[in-house]
């Protein structure tokens, strides 16, 4: 299952990659920075979302049932 911290670490990370290629596009090195720092941003958003889709999914009680 996704949540929400994954989804928005993606959204970020592609508003990094946009904005980094504007950046180059326009030779904008400002614009290219920003859009280099959305995108680690954005993967870290994303890896804090997976553990703690990983965390819940261990947790659950349901699924202790289901392993015995």
């Amino acid at each position: 299952m996704v949540n929400k911290k994954q989804v928005a670490g993606l959204a970020k990370q592609l508003k990094g990659s946009v904005e980094k290629a504007a950046g180059n596009a326009t030779g904008n090195r400002r614009v290219q920075a920003e859009g280099v720092a959305d995108k680690i941003a954005g993967k870290m958003q994303k890896a804090y979302g997976d553990i703690k889709d990983k965390i819940r999914k261990v947790s659950d009680p349901a699924r202790l049932f289901q392993l015995r």
